[in-house]
């Protein structure tokens, strides 16, 4: 009982600092601990394909897809020269 409500907190509080967080690289390590935590809440309640799916897109695609957009806005705010 008390591994539900830690990890429902975990959920949303990784929500609120993906949401309120000033940076984008943080916002993303954000979201993939939320996902995370998400698939351990999946997996705590014996829903293991939905767990794993979870854990698979949830945590490693979204986050490295993010991060790559995140690298890639940030090299064309500097422009053509890099600076």
């Amino acid at each position: 009982m008390v591994a539900h409500f830690a990890l429902a907190l975990v959920i949303l509080i990784a929500a609120a600092a993906a949401v309120f967080s000033g940076r984008l690289v943080r916002a993303a390590i954000a979201l993939a601990i939320g996902n995370s935590a998400l698939s351990l809440y999946f997996l705590l309640h014996h829903a293991r394909y939905a767990g794993v799916v979870q854990l698979s897109v949830g945590v490693g695609l979204l986050s490295a897809l993010f991060l790559v957009a995140i690298s890639l806005t940030e090299s064309m705010r500097k422009g053509p020269g890099g600076s």
